[in-house]
């Protein structure tokens, strides 16, 4: 396990919507990962030569299309996970209790979104409850919300679309699936920062686990139903 997680810092703002300085923090993220670790920095190139090379009116219609409006799929890990479920209600309580512990402000963004668990991910004193909620939460959403690109699932979803609203918004066959690459790298960089094996069904229980104590009976995270064993490579 990695003894600094700022990183995750850096990596956090590859998936932030896209603003005047979102080309040099991807460049940033880039670098960062072609100097400590080369898997992670060849999954995360394709995006970034693509935004260096797009413009930013582009790049926020790409992101709108990948996570808000008709979206593959979205960054809040616990509407992954839980969908409306209560048991993400009480997972945004909890996270919400350990931003404000260490000071994370999670802007606009709900505390489960990608974004700020990474940010908490550096911010957290706590080894034990960093470890859980990598293992048994932001692994397995992240793992989804990569199958959720694959692109005969992308191909599925626009047909859905236009059948019941009639409308479709264009998504190219190039790039609509972009965002598959820097979500993978920062997969491969939590595999090499924690024990994390996703052909096992994690299960969390209420004596199990000091982080989701409050999710009460005990849950299990069908690793068929998310879509736990699609590759990450």
């Amino acid at each position: 396990m990695s003894d600094s997680y700022e990183h995750y810092l850096q990596l956090a703002d590859l998936f932030t919507y896209p603003d005047a300085n979102f080309v040099g923090s991807v460049l940033a993220a880039q670098t960062l990962l072609d100097n400590n670790c080369v898997q992670a920095a060849e999954q995360l190139r394709p995006f970034s030569q693509l935004a260096e090379q797009t413009s930013l009116v582009d790049l926020e219609e790409l992101y709108t299309r990948s996570f808000d409006v008709q979206a593959v799929t979205t960054l809040d890990l616990g509407y992954v996970l839980f969908g409306d479920d209560y048991k993400r209600g009480e997972l945004l309580v909890k996270l919400n209790a350990e931003h404000n512990e260490v000071g994370v402000d999670c802007g606009t963004e709900l505390s489960d979104h990608l974004t700020n668990i990474l940010k908490l991910l550096n911010a957290m004193q706590k080894p034990e409850l960093r470890e859980e909620l990598v293992v048994k939460i932001i692994a397995p959403a992240l793992q989804k919300i990569i199958n959720e690109f694959d692109p005969d699932k992308v191909e599925m979803k626009a047909k859905v679309y236009k059948k019941n609203h009639k409308t479709l918004i264009d998504r190219s066959k190039q790039y609509g699936t972009i965002y598959q690459k820097p979500l993978r790298a920062l997969f491969t960089v939590m595999e090499r920062d924690f024990d994390i094996n996703v052909d096992e069904k994690p299960v969390i229980s209420e004596q199990q686990s000091c982080f989701l104590n409050s999710i009460g009976t005990e849950m299990t995270l069908d690793c068929n139903q998310w879509g736990c064993h699609g590759s990450t490579k």
